[in-house]
């Protein structure tokens, strides 16, 4: 859980991406469970409080998009109201489930694979943003730029920091 939840003015919703490294390819009998679970999970946060949007390809889900060039990589990513919206959502329900059990189909993996950052309202992030952020992530740690919920920061910080580029 957060040590502060932040929620925005109106002027800026909180992005979202995680990404994992498959055990299995997605048709594998190993990762049934998970791929059956992909719709109903996904409805259920299209339909949370304080849900905005999700990265969607045209089979519904993200599973097929390409994300750091490497095909074992799945992605997903969303737009939240806050951070409190977002933490209610990956606690409950069928999503906890699912966390707990995301070892049996993905690697564990050294670096961070999730970041969090402000967007203005409106905006929708894309794949490249999201590698960007992640990239700063794993070089800095939480800043303004990109964070985790653990180490949140208000909305306000990300003015300057969506300036700053990848160096």
């Amino acid at each position: 859980m957060p040590k502060d939840s932040f929620a925005p003015e109106t002027a800026y919703e909180l992005a979202q991406v995680n990404i994992a490294r498959l055990k299995y390819p997605l048709d594998a009998p190993e990762l049934k469970d998970f791929v059956d679970a992909l719709d109903p999970v996904n409805a259920v946060a299209d339909a949370a409080d304080g849900f905005v949007w999700r990265l969607r390809s045209e089979s519904g889900n993200a599973t097929d998009v390409p994300v750091f060039g490497d095909s074992w990589l799945i992605v997903n990513m969303s737009v939240w109201r806050d951070t409190n919206a977002l933490t209610a959502f990956m606690y409950q329900g069928q999503h906890r489930e699912l966390l707990s059990r995301r070892f049996e189909w993905f690697e564990r993996v050294a670096e961070a694979m999730t970041t969090l950052w402000w967007v203005p309202a409106g905006h929708r992030p894309t794949v490249a943003e999201a590698e960007e952020r992640l990239l700063r992530l794993r070089a800095e740690g939480p800043t303004p730029y990109a964070f985790t919920l653990r180490t949140a920061f208000p909305p306000e910080t990300s003015e300057n920091a969506a300036s700053q580029q990848v160096s």
